[in-house]
C-alpha cells in the first residue's frame, strides 16, 4: 500500500492496463464464441449440401406411383380429345389416281343433280375446284389428300345447295402444299430486300399439327338463305370450317326513292262494311326484298397428329 502511495502514477497505469486487458479478453472471448457458432452453422450447411448432392433424386415410391397415375390419366384424356377432333374431319381414304378421277366425276354429277333439284345455278364447267384433274390424273402421293379435300368441298357445296341460294357465282380452290411439292416446276427464289432469312442446313422444321385447305367462294342469295349458310358452316359437325374473311354486298347500292303525293281517299262505296271483309291491296315492302352477294374465304382444317 505504501508502494502504491509512493508510486501513484505507476500504480494507476498498472491498474488501467489490467482493466484494458480484461476488456480485451472479454471481447476476444465473445468474438470467439460468435465465430464458433458461425463455424458450426457453416459446417452443418456444408454437410447438408454434401448429403443432398449424394442423394438419389428419384422420388418416393408412393409419390412416383401417384405421378405415373396423373401422367396416364392426362395421356388418355389427350388421346381421347385427339380422336374426337379427328372424328370431326373428313377421312382421307387411300385412293389410286384413277379412283380419284372416278370419284370426282360422280361428285360433280351428284352436285349438278342436287343443284337442279334445289333450283341453284352453278358456274359453267363446274368441277368443284378440281379443274386440272378433270382430264389429268393427280400424283399418287397426294391422291388421299385430294380425296379428303373432295369430301370437304362436297360438304361445303351441299350446305349452299340445301339452303337454296340463288347461284354460286365463283369457286376457287387453293392448291395443296403437297401438290406444289410434287409438281416439277421449280420454286422461285425469294426476292431481295424482303428480309427472308434462309433456312439453316441442319435445322429441323417444327411439325405442323394443323393444316388448312383453303377455298374462295362467292354466291348470291336472299338474306335468310345467306344466314342459314353461314350458321350451318360454323356449326358443321362433319368437318371443321373456319370462315377467315367475309364480304357481303347488297345488290341495291341506293335506298328506295321517297314516294311523293298522298294516296286518294277511298269513297264510302268502295270501303268494306263491318260484315264484309275488304280486299286489301298488296303490301309494298320498302326494304327486305333485295338479295345479297357473299364472298368468303373458308379454311377446311385437317389434323396431322
Amino acid at each position: 500500500m505504501k508502494w502504491f502511495q509512493q508510486n501513484r502514477a505507476f500504480g494507476v497505469l498498472v491498474i488501467g492496463f489490467a482493466i484494458c486487458a480484461l476488456i480485451v479478453g472479454a471481447l476476444l472471448y465473445w468474438r470467439w464464441s460468435v465465430w464458433t457458432d458461425a463455424r458450426q452453422t457453416f459446417d452443418q450447411v456444408e454437410a447438408e449440401r454434401s448429403r443432398l448432392e449424394g442423394l438419389d433424386p428419384f422420388p418416393d415410391d408412393a409419390n412416383y406411383r401417384k405421378l405415373q397415375g396423373y401422367l396416364q390419366s392426362y395421356t388418355e384424356a389427350l388421346n381421347k380429345f385427339k380422336e374426337q377432333l379427328k372424328s370431326e374431319v373428313a377421312p382421307a381414304p387411300p385412293l389410286a389416281p384413277n379412283e380419284f378421277q372416278s370419284r370426282l366425276r360422280q361428285a360433280v354429277v351428284a352436285t349438278f343433280d342436287r343443284a337442279r333439284m334445289n333450283n341453284v345455278k352453278l358456274p359453267d364447267k363446274f368441277q368443284l375446284g378440281f379443274d386440272e384433274f378433270a382430264r389429268a390424273m393427280p400424283d399418287t402421293a397426294v391422291t388421299p389428300l385430294l380425296g379428303q379435300e373432295l369430301s370437304q368441298i362436297q360438304m361445303l357445296i351441299n350446305i349452299l345447295l340445301d339452303a337454296k341460294v340463288d347461284s354460286v357465282t365463283s369457286f376457287r380452290r387453293a392448291p395443296l402444299l403437297e401438290e406444289r411439292r410434287a409438281s416439277p416446276t421449280p420454286t422461285p427464289s425469294p426476292a431481295r430486300g424482303r428480309g427472308v432469312a434462309p433456312a439453316k442446313p441442319g435445322a429441323t422444321p417444327a411439325p405442323t399439327l394443323i393444316k388448312r385447305n383453303i377455298v374462295d367462294i362467292s354466291f348470291r342469295a336472299a338474306p335468310g338463305a345467306a344466314r342459314k349458310v353461314l350458321n350451318e358452316i360454323v356449326a358443321s359437325t362433319g368437318q371443321f370450317f373456319v370462315i377467315r374473311t367475309l364480304y357481303v354486298h347488297n345488290e341495291k347500292d341506293k335506298g328506295p326513292p321517297r314516294e311523293r303525293g298522298a294516296s286518294p281517299t277511298p269513297t264510302p262505296s268502295a270501303q268494306a262494311g263491318p260484315a264484309q271483309p275488304g280486299a286489301a291491296g298488296a303490301l309494298n315492302f320498302i326494304v327486305g326484298n333485295e338479295h345479297i352477294e357473299v364472298s368468303a374465304t373458308i379454311e377446311m382444317l385437317r389434323f396431322t397428329f
